[in-house]
């Protein structure tokens, strides 16, 4: 294409006058320089907080979240600590049970023997009176029946007692051996 008329190798963008080519560099330099001095320093600041707000934000994040994690360990040590304890505290009630329960036993135990021995003595002891109540009286219908056989009152005691004693003894003697 060929250049129009007015029309230079740069085309529309040649000035008609060289004064305008230098005032539009110099304007070129002054806006440069105001925003070179003006402008960025402005930018750079908003930047400069705007990165310390987001550092001081994630710094304040992650200390939160070491607090939380230091929180959480201190937790977890306080629940194992407390499950800890519930175990001994269980232990201790089975142990003390276990302790209860063998003292009641032996307590028991020691109740019923006194209460067996307390029962023997009373049945030894009836038993023994109802045997002098028995010799008593055996010995007395013995000798009655005695006289009443033989046709004469035994009243004399001595001889009636030796008489019956005797008689219960070969009673026993022969019941004993009996048994064996």
């Amino acid at each position: 294409m060929l250049p129009l008329e007015g029309e230079g190798p740069l085309g529309p963008l040649l000035p008609e006058h060289l004064s305008e080519l230098f005032a539009g560099i110099a304007l070129f330099l002054v806006v440069w320089w105001v925003v070179a001095k003006k402008v960025v320093p402005m930018f750079e600041a908003t930047y400069a907080e705007r990165t310390a707000e987001i550092s001081g934000g994630i710094e304040k994040a992650e200390a939160a979240q070491a607090e939380a994690a230091a929180a959480l360990a201190e937790y977890k040590a306080q629940l194992a600590s407390a499950r800890e304890e519930a175990a001994k505290i269980r232990e201790d009630a089975k142990t003390q049970a276990a302790s209860i329960a063998a003292e009641i036993r032996q307590q028991a135990q020691d109740e019923s023997a006194r209460m067996l021995a307390t029962a023997k003595a009373q049945i030894d002891a009836e038993r023994a009176l109802v045997v002098h109540q028995l010799r008593g009286e055996i010995g007395g219908l013995a000798t009655d029946l005695a006289g009443k056989i033989v046709g004469e009152s035994l009243t004399d005691d001595d001889r009636a007692t030796r008489a019956v004693e005797r008689f219960i003894a070969e009673l026993e003697t022969e019941s004993t051996s009996e048994r064996a």
